[in-house]
């Protein structure tokens, strides 16, 4: 191999390919390496900082829960060239999607039932010192 041909491999033929690679490597490891990123552009080059952090704001990466649900739905849409290979993802995908939903949604409840049993509680213990703190009626 020579080394027009190394460097040739090594350069990508789009200007964006790095970015575009930076951009799912930080979505398939979350939020938290999408703040990280910018906490490290910050600290070392802050325009670059600047620069990630408008862009979190621009493509409501930072109002999410997670980034990964979005690349979730780019590999969605991404062709294998086997059209019942194809179906069979997106139906499973599809699946998966929803019982994390119907997960989140018990998860949910439990945790407003929780908040509601604890409220619940508090509440009748008040009632009890109040009751406790009233003198007894004289006969």
């Amino acid at each position: 191999m020579n080394t027009a041909t190394t460097q040739t491999q090594m350069v990508s033929p789009h200007p964006l390919g790095f970015f575009a690679r930076a951009e799912a490597w930080l979505d398939e490891r979350g939020k938290g390496a999408w703040i990280a990123a910018m906490v490290l552009g910050f600290i070392f080059v802050w325009p670059i900082g600047l620069a990630l952090l408008f862009y979190m704001i621009w493509s409501k990466r930072m109002f999410t829960k997670s980034c990964s649900r979005k690349s979730r739905h780019i590999h969605m849409r991404k062709s294998s060239g086997n059209s019942a290979f194809d179906a069979y993802k997106h139906e499973t995908l599809r699946r998966l999607e929803e019982e994390q939903d119907k997960f989140e949604a018990f998860l949910k409840r439990l945790r407003e039932a929780k908040d509601k049993a604890e409220f619940d509680q508090f509440m009748n213990e008040r009632a009890k010192a109040n009751d406790d703190a009233l003198p007894e009626p004289a006969h």
